[in-house]
């Protein structure tokens, strides 16, 4: 299953999905739940691993 979480910088979960099938991609599965675009147009950057490559909002990719 994927299931997107959003965490503080302590790591504390602050959000997390509900479960969309294992085939469902990283990235895909951000958009469904337009989590991209709510941090961007809050002004919050996002880390994210390469999943999320190709992504439109202001995300920082993890070696």
């Amino acid at each position: 299953m994927n299931v997107q979480v959003i965490a503080g910088p302590d790591g504390t979960v602050l959000w997390t999905s509900w479960a969309l099938p294992g085939s469902t991609h990283d990235l895909t599965a951000a958009r469904i739940w337009g989590i991209l675009r709510e941090l961007d147009a809050a002004g919050i950057l996002t880390l994210a691993d390469k999943g999320y490559q190709g992504a439109e909002a202001a995300v920082v990719l993890l070696p």
